[in-house]
């Protein structure tokens, strides 16, 4: 079984009036200080934003409980100066973001502007072993029509400076602001994958290769596929979910890689359509099929992620689990459903932040997910 892992971005708020707050260096300063974390915590672009890393795993229950305390040791360590921690991929409050005070961050607001500036988003990113950059690149060239499955449902950024922006994710337009994101073409080969990194470094529109935003990429610093779609989730079991069918995507794609299947020939043009369907409307509206490309209501095409994927799941143990964590998740609706549900309620937009809190804190593992 492969091993793998999740980082997932947080939004740091005020504790009182939910509005983020640029604290992250504080609260890194007292990890280090404390020293005896359970998971890794890192700064990351903006200072209203904090990184928890969880250790490689096997174990899809193990991750859960990781995620969990790395939730709370950070909301603790927020809490020492007045501010909490929400699993929310956008704020809905306006926000003003304050950029990490390092030179690579200070070259990329005079280089891309406004792009670094107003980037305040939240992602879920899943690191998935393999065995050599050969099967990766066969991994990345088979997963990426599924990808837009992924990412509907994780959705949970329906509001952006303070209004509904119509989309369930909008964290995907706003990020793929960057020149370099979104759905890569099919590689074929590491050499092609490295020859057009290099290319785009070379262009000087990138300041190093580690711009290069696709859905799902290698990784530069592990040997595993990073899958980068989908949004920060509100509940800790859509985490689980994602990085469940990550996985199998992966593995599912390595065995047609090892078996010499074909790659499916589908254009980044339409990628890209998928994907913005995708955001729009996460599971409340159609998805693409990854065959045909024409709109087929969302849960008829995440049913038809987890059947192609389903022979790997079994084989790792994981299927039930993904099943009952997606019958859950049809049940309650996404993270942006949620969002939108308190809001129309009568909540504010304080009120959304305040309960996202509250979730993303409690500390809550469902029981169908510790057995």
């Amino acid at each position: 079984m492969r091993k793998l892992g999740v980082e997932e971005e947080l939004l740091l708020v005020d504790g009182r009036s939910q509005q983020p707050v640029a604290v992250a260096g504080t609260l890194l300063r007292f990890a280090a200080d404390d020293g005896d974390l359970d998971v890794e915590l890192a700064a990351e672009l903006q200072q209203q934003q904090i990184e928890v890393d969880t250790r490689p795993t096997r174990d899809l229950v193990e991750l859960a409980e990781q995620l969990r305390d790395g939730r709370q040791q950070a909301d603790t360590l927020a809490a020492r100066i007045g501010a909490r921690i929400a699993a929310l991929a956008t704020s809905p409050l306006p926000a003003t973001p304050q950029t990490t005070p390092t030179m690579r961050y200070a070259a990329m607001v005079e280089h891309f502007g406004l792009t670094t500036a107003e980037q305040l988003t939240c992602g879920c990113h899943v690191h998935v072993e393999v065995a050599s950059e050969e099967e990766g690149i066969g991994v990345l060239d088979r997963i990426r029509v599924w990808l837009p499955a992924l990412l509907a449902l994780s959705a949970n950024s329906p509001f952006w400076q303070g209004r509904d922006t119509g989309y369930a994710s909008y964290r995907t337009p706003a990020w793929y602001r960057w020149p370099s994101a979104g759905p890569a073409p099919v590689w074929g080969s590491p050499a092609a994958y490295a020859d057009q990194l290099e290319q785009m470094v070379a262009t000087g529109v990138l300041l190093d290769a580690h711009m290069a935003y696709f859905d799902a990429r290698l990784s530069d610093r592990y040997p595993t596929v990073e899958v980068r779609v989908a949004d920060v989730c509100l509940e800790l079991a859509d985490t689980v979910l994602v990085a469940g069918l990550a996985r199998a995507l992966v593995e599912t794609a390595a065995r047609e890689w090892r078996e010499g299947q074909p790659v499916p020939d589908v254009s980044v043009n339409l990628l890209r359509l998928a994907t913005w369907r995708a955001a729009r409307s996460g599971l409340d509206g159609p998805l693409l099929d990854p065959w045909t490309y024409i709109p087929r209501i969302a849960n008829a095409v995440v049913q038809q992620l987890i059947t192609h994927v389903a022979a790997a799941l079994r084989d790792s143990g994981d299927l039930e689990l993904v099943e009952q964590g997606w019958r859950e998740l049809t049940q309650r609706g996404t993270g942006a459903a949620r969002q939108r549900q308190i809001a129309q309620q009568g909540g504010d937009l304080a009120e959304v932040v305040r309960q996202a809190v509250a979730q993303t804190t409690s500390g809550e593992l469902r029981r169908w997910l510790m057995h």
